[in-house]
């Protein structure tokens, strides 16, 4: 396999190419490795400061809703975030929600009171496969720790959240990448965080390339049978960016991460959920009324265009990077999860680009 992944798309990275060249987010995990427990948290901050108190403006987009997530109901009302985002297993999004009030209340002593209640806000992927995931492994404390290992340089692969999930019936897992857009006002960067659990063998597409009949021969002759079962796997997306966009042009952002997600043979299938969060880091939105909202020029709608390929090319290649950063699991009941680079060897794309940043 090549040295380097694929590269998607002509814009321009970030330097990291990663979501964290979207200025002040942070990504932290907690990773559970341990026999049949095979998970862990991610948590993505959107600023260094309390998200109670200063407010992110965010929308979603449920491309399917098969999912367990927290918090959607309330955010696509008020177009707001205020707690950061974390990702986890299906059976933990409970603890982890949990997690995000206390430590809220702790730093907010008078939420629920004086003050409004917050709004914890979780996704979440099924990584039962791998993951002995009725032990209920993962507590509060796995939480926090998450939340305070973030920072801007931090692992992709089977990582944190990722660490149990299978993609395309490889090891899938944490991946991230960033694109940067000139504009009027100067440059824009969009960055993109995924937790790929999703996609059929036999539709795997990398780079363009339909490698999905390559990837259903090699895992015949790995003795491993390719299911013929409905989809069953999901994607979760968070897509930052620094362009000043409201809660319902970040909603429009969102819908073209479906795009990203779609060239890599995904069709959002019947049991997979496949969510996108969308925020911007432009501006925050005050706790309360005594304090000053912001006065923010938005994006015209017409010029939106570039961020939108912004999104869908960030996706795809968060998405390879996800599949190229992974490490090979065994976990719950000896189940086993290759790795794309042990699967496909000889996968060399046909447009390997160096590495680009402004």
């Amino acid at each position: 396999m090549a040295s380097n992944p694929p590269r998607i798309g002509n814009l321009l990275q970030g330097p990291r190419n990663a979501i964290t060249d979207v200025e002040g987010v942070t990504v932290g995990h907690r990773t559970l490795d341990d026999g049949p427990v095979q998970t862990g948290v991610t948590v993505i901050r959107p600023h260094a400061g309390d998200p109670f108190r200063d407010k992110v403006p965010a929308a979603a987009m449920v491309l399917n809703g098969f999912g367990k997530s927290v918090g959607l109901v309330q955010m696509a009302e008020l177009g707001v975030l205020e707690t950061p985002i974390a990702l986890t297993n299906t059976f933990s999004v409970g603890t982890v929600a949990t997690a995000q009030i206390r430590h809220c209340i702790a730093a907010n002593p008078e939420s629920g009171r004086s003050l409004p209640t917050v709004n914890p806000l979780v996704f979440e992927c099924n990584d039962g496969f791998l993951n002995d995931i009725q032990r209920l492994t993962v507590g509060e404390a796995d939480y926090l720790r998450a939340l305070e290992s973030a920072g801007s340089d931090f692992a992709q692969g089977s990582v944190g959240a990722g660490r149990g999930m299978s993609c395309f019936q490889l090891k899938g897992g944490i991946g991230s990448a960033s694109r940067r857009v000139s504009a009027q006002d100067g440059v824009h960067t969009v960055g993109t965080l995924v937790l790929a659990n999703y996609g059929r063998p036999s539709q795997l597409a990398l780079a363009g390339q339909a490698v999905g009949e390559q990837l259903v021969a090699r895992l015949a002759a790995e003795g491993s049978r390719t299911s013929r079962e409905p989809e069953k796997g999901s994607i979760i997306i968070v897509v930052a960016t620094d362009a000043p966009l409201d809660a319902r042009q970040l909603r429009r952002l969102a819908l073209r991460a479906g795009a990203g997600l779609a060239r890599t043979g995904s069709v959002f299938g019947h049991g997979s959920g496949d969510i996108v969060l969308a925020f911007s880091t432009a501006y925050t939105v005050p706790d309360l009324a005594e304090r000053s909202m912001p006065a923010i020029a938005m994006v015209h709608e017409s010029l939106l265009d570039g961020l939108f390929e912004a999104a869908a090319d960030s996706t795809e290649q968060a998405i390879v990077h996800a599949l190229w950063h992974a490490a090979a699991v065994t976990g719950r009941d000896g189940n086993h999860r290759a790795t794309l680079a042990e699967l496909l060897p000889s996968f060399v794309p046909s447009s390997l680009a160096p590495t680009h940043a402004l």
